[in-house]
């Protein structure tokens, strides 16, 4: 049965930390055969981390700390989106300070060289997809923002995926259908780990224009289908409706059925609150 932590907090290290410890050693052996930890935050725009729009530096400062117990080597991805530059966000959002306070690479997939083609087996609409060799043997974490989004109803730990795609120019794959992209993308590159920054969230018409909420919220898993399936629960949405979810656990990606999902930390129903849409 997979456990996904549920923790409501003031916005510190602290509350990333107890988010961490309720999984026990499955954050270590999250990473423990791969050659490097690389945590993949959302920098779809420069807005800072209070705006429930990109992953806060905090949430990052203590994932770095926490892993380098664990890892030799840490680094900070993220890919050029088609309306922003990766490295502008990154100084932007404050995500530099951090990077350099702890000595870690910032590394913009848009600019590596080095790529390897991945056939993508059942897939939905990508034959195959092309990503940075880095990515292949390292543990991917990915360090979402809580958010609605206009075309995949909620923008959490499964589409955080959808920017490890180096390609600046994302709108042909919007074109085949987004959701079924993140499906293809997690059917070969699947985070080892999943930590949702809930201190600040979205909700309207995201992923980029709607109005932040202020959730206190860390949530994070091993499984990255309950994961997102217990934000949505979260957020009042049924993890059903989200094509993209529903359908990796159709392909046994992970578990939606909140039954055989075991939550620790805070009761769902004490912190549940009915995410605007539109």
């Amino acid at each position: 049965m997979p456990i996904v932590s549920v923790v409501k907090g003031p916005r510190s290290h602290e509350t990333v930390f107890k988010a961490l410890d309720l999984l026990g050693e499955e954050v270590r052996d999250a990473v423990k055969d791969a050659a490097r930890v690389l945590i993949k935050v959302n920098l779809i725009s420069t807005k800072t981390y209070e705006t429930g729009v990109t992953t806060d530096p905090l949430v990052v400062d203590a994932l770095i700390c926490k892993f380098k117990e664990f890892h030799g080597e840490v680094a900070v991805i993220e890919a050029d989106a088609t309306s922003t530059d990766a490295d502008k966000a990154y100084k932007a959002t404050g995500l530099d300070k951090i990077c350099e306070s702890n000595d870690v690479k910032f590394i913009n997939l848009s600019k590596e060289k080095e790529r390897v083609k991945l056939p993508i087996p059942n897939h939905e609409v990508l034959k195959e997809i092309e990503v940075p060799k880095i990515l292949l043997d390292s543990a991917i974490i990915s360090a979402a923002k809580m958010k609605t989004h206009e075309e995949t109803v909620v923008t959490l730990g499964m589409k955080n995926m959808f920017g490890l795609l180096p390609e600046k120019q994302k709108s042909k794959f919007h074109s085949l259908g987004i959701d079924k992209v993140i499906v293809d993308i997690n059917t070969v590159l699947r985070p080892k780990l999943t930590v949702i920054d809930g201190f600040y969230a979205l909700e309207g018409p995201g992923p980029i224009r709607g109005k932040p909420v202020k959730m206190d919220l860390i949530i994070a898993g091993r499984d990255p289908v309950a994961t997102d399936a217990t934000t949505c629960r979260i957020m009042d949405i049924d993890p059903h409706e989200v094509y993209h979810i529903r359908r990796a656990y159709e392909k046994g990606f992970g578990e939606i059925d909140s039954a055989k999902i075991r939550v620790v930390g805070e009761r769902i129903e004490t912190i549940k609150r009915k995410f605007r849409r539109k």
